[in-house]
């Protein structure tokens, strides 16, 4: 029987969409899951007014929640330095220019046409989010982190500059079929058409994998 397939709706600049794949990976080696990771921009990119219409308890409360998380969990986890998303934390307004995610959300998507989607969102998320190589986007720090999930940066990085279109066209591509999915927030997997949205209902997740008719 073929393994579950669950899609995983990510973005590197979401502290749940790092600790949702630590756990969802441990899950995949231990019932033989396929996940297959769909990268998307931000909210801070998809909707540049989110951040400025957020209740200002919000960013505070997730700030300390994942922190509390990621102990709770035994995951490594810093906030990142620098920030994937370029903005201004005290107006919110986000910069124009932003040369950390539209690279990293591309190389994501260069990742999953060559088959790596998972191994490439697990190193450079980890890389990104655990505090343990700060800055984490120097050149050393990053090559050696996709080296590690089976790939050579500097080669992605050519393939993606002789077409950088197409990868954004990607982009769009994942960001409408997360919204048909049933949700427009990360970290969203989906199972059989089924939205499960938020690191909290991954238990419900392997809940509905686990007594699916035709699994388990």
């Amino acid at each position: 029987m073929p393994a579950p397939m669950v899609d995983v709706y990510f973005s590197f600049r979401s502290p749940y969409s790092y600790l949702a794949l630590r756990q969802l990976l441990d899950w995949a080696r231990t019932d033989d899951i396929e996940l297959t990771i769909r990268p998307v921009y931000p909210l801070a990119i998809r909707s540049k007014t989110f951040f400025k219409t957020l209740n200002p308890l919000g960013v505070p409360y997730v700030l300390m929640d994942a922190a509390r998380v990621a102990e709770f969990h035994g995951i490594p986890y810093k906030f990142p330095d620098p920030d994937p998303v370029v903005m201004d934390m005290t107006t919110m307004a986000v910069a124009a220019d932003q040369p950390y995610i539209h690279r990293l959300t591309r190389l994501a998507i260069e990742a999953g046409l060559r088959g790596k989607s998972a191994a490439f969102a697990d190193k450079v998320s980890f890389l990104i989010w655990s505090g343990e190589h700060a800055p984490w986007n120097t050149d050393d720090n990053m090559a050696r982190a996709v080296a590690e999930a089976g790939l050579d940066l500097a080669t992605m990085d050519r393939t993606i500059d002789a077409d950088p279109d197409r990868y954004e066209a990607l982009i769009q591509q994942n960001q409408k079929n997360h919204e048909r999915a049933g949700h427009w927030g990360v970290p969203t997997m989906v199972y059989n058409g089924e939205p499960f949205f938020g690191q909290d209902r991954i238990d419900v997740l392997k809940w509905r994998v686990r007594h699916n008719s035709d699994w388990g």
